[in-house]
Formats: C-alpha cells, structure tokens, sequence
C-alpha cells in the first residue's frame, strides 16, 4: 500500500512563501509520476505541477508557471512544491498524488493521494 503523507500547510500573506511536502511510503518505488494537486472551496480540483521521479522532469500548469517549484529528495523519498508570491486565489487544500508509469499533462488516473494540507493566502 503506497502512503503519501504532505505537511507544509499555513496561513500566509500574499507575497510571501511556504514549501510543501509530500512524504513517501517505501512501497512506492513504481509510482514514478509524482504531483501536487489543488482544490478551492466550490471549485474543482485542479493539478498545478507534477515530476517525473527517475529524470526530474518537471511540468506547471499556467496559474502556477514561474511561482511555483516542484523538487524531490529520492533518498528521503519526499516531492516539495515550493510556493513563491503567493496570492489569494492559491488558497486551497493541496494534495499530492502518485500514479505507475510517465507523467503528461492532463493525465487524471492518479491512484495514490495524501489527506491533503491547507494553504490560505490573506490579502
């Protein structure tokens, strides 16, 4: 069973800064396309960056391009998602997630999700 843990979650300003974190269970050695999920109240989820763990490849979604840095550690099996210049409208509940096989933009059957950690951003 693949476990995905995330802490990081906060309450800050916009402008500022928190970094996420997406810990690993160590039955994850297939899942090998990692992202970072978002969803506001009464709006639907949305992937804003994922990596592909065995190259670092990295991909952002628009909302997030140049914000945003999805980083992992594979010895510490952890993914980050470092959030710059937050604004308000970041604000959501971020999860992470994990599914076998490549990363592409738009892939949706992502199998493996954390319980998700709160992000709000004050104006």
């Amino acid at each position: 069973q693949v476990q995905l843990v995330e802490s990081g979650g906060g309450s800050v300003q916009a402008g500022g800064s928190l970094r996420l974190s997406c810990a690993a269970s160590r039955y994850i050695v297939t899942t090998n396309c990692m992202a970072w999920f978002r969803q506001a109240p009464g709006k639907e989820r949305e992937e804003v960056a994922h990596i592909y763990v065995p190259a670092g490849t990295t991909y952002y979604y628009d909302s997030v391009k140049g914000r945003f840095t999805i980083s992992q550690d594979k010895a510490k099996k952890t993914v980050y998602l470092q959030m710059n210049s937050l604004k308000p409208e970041d604000t959501a509940m971020y999860y992470c997630a994990a599914v076998e096989g490549i990363c592409w933009a738009g892939r949706s059957d992502f199998r493996y999700w954390g319980q998700g950690t709160q992000v709000t951003v004050s104006s």
